[in-house]
């Protein structure tokens, strides 16, 4: 069964309809991308499967449940962890109080889970040690990247079923992305399901399993990474990659 199934999805701001029919589906274990210029409907996107702007045709079933309706605390507390776009940590708690914020021992793991180790803060700070160095300093003090791990690290501690990650590598230096493709690849390791939202393709393709281009609110390619690799319309098109 598939951990997300979105199929046929229409989402509007007010009269303004961005989402166009979108289907996409994660698969249990699987690292999916979803990639596509600013203003392609890709936030719009995150924002129909979390709950924050209901999609208002189409359907979005999560481990078999449907979901598009539910309030956002409850697709949370299902098993969506979500690491949003600008990270959002709050800035006076510190680095543990930010992490243990929504911090659960089984979290939304109602269903079978592929990874076989639920995560808690010394996990976390295992993953993450300069965490671990700043746990009693303010998260609004930390660097960016740093800030993109406390992000990652808090959602991690929800202990869901889904990752889905908004533009995990933006406003982030070159060095620091390559930091969270490492990270990416070794929560692909412990086969937790990722939806990876991104403008990256490098950092996108570097973890996917199976990637989707949107452009103008409509999906209009899927595939494997290597297939993309070859699809130079598509890149050159919907991408702006040469």
């Amino acid at each position: 069964m598939s951990v997300l199934e979105v199929d046929g999805v229409h989402t509007y701001y007010g009269e303004s309809h961005v989402l166009h029919g979108v289907s996409l589906r994660v698969e249990a274990g699987e690292v999916v991308a979803l990639l596509g210029r600013n203003g392609a409907g890709k936030t719009t996107f995150v924002r129909s499967v979390v709950g924050f702007t209901p999609p208002r045709e189409g359907r979005i079933r999560f481990d078999g449940d449907l979901i598009q309706g539910w309030p956002a605390h409850r697709i949370v507390r299902r098993g969506v962890c979500l690491v949003p776009q600008g990270r959002r940590i709050f800035a006076p708690l510190t680095v543990r109080e930010n992490l243990l914020l929504g911090a659960r021992p089984t979290g939304g793991g109602v269903g079978r889970r592929e990874h076989s180790t639920s995560w808690d803060l010394d996990r976390v700070f295992g993953l993450f040690p300069r965490l671990a160095e700043r746990a009693s300093q303010a998260g609004g003090t930390l660097s960016g990247g740093e800030q993109q791990m406390l992000a990652i690290g808090r959602a991690l501690l929800t202990n869901g079923r889904l990752l889905l990650m908004d533009e995990p590598s933006e406003g982030l230096a070159p060095i620091v992305v390559r930091d969270v493709g490492k990270i990416l690849q070794t929560l692909k390791r412990e086969r937790l399901s990722m939806l990876l939202v991104e403008q990256n393709y490098h950092l996108a393709l570097g973890a996917a399993d199976r990637v989707y281009v949107m452009s103008k609110g409509q999906i209009v390619w899927e595939g494997t990474p290597a297939a993309l690799e070859g699809a130079e319309d598509v890149k050159r098109r919907f991408l702006g990659v040469a």
